[in-house]
């Protein structure tokens, strides 16, 4: 079905992280990867994940985490909380 990268709690909210990350230096470019397509099945993901462990009662939020690797030099890291909602049809309690 897919795989979730980060799952973390922050208080109360549990929090899915998309990791991409590109060779690079632009960080845009692995956080612009995470298109609808790759939103939906993280979202499907998440809801599995969810009720699998019992946590339907948990809000949620999704974020990215871009990484751009520029040669001969140090990675520049981007969090983007909330980057995207839930784009699958119903919402979390589908």
């Amino acid at each position: 079905m897919g795989e979730l990268d980060i799952v973390a709690l922050d208080g109360a909210t549990l929090v899915f992280v998309e990791v991409r990350s590109t060779s690079g230096s632009d960080p845009m470019v692995p956080a612009a990867s995470v298109d609808r397509e790759k939103q939906a099945r993280v979202a499907r993901m998440a809801i599995w994940f969810r009720r699998r462990h019992r946590l339907e009662a948990l809000d949620c939020r999704f974020d990215v985490l871009a990484i751009a690797w520029p040669p001969g030099a140090d990675p520049v890291v981007e969090h983007h909380r909330d980057a995207f909602d839930i784009p699958v049809h119903g919402g979390m309690d589908t």
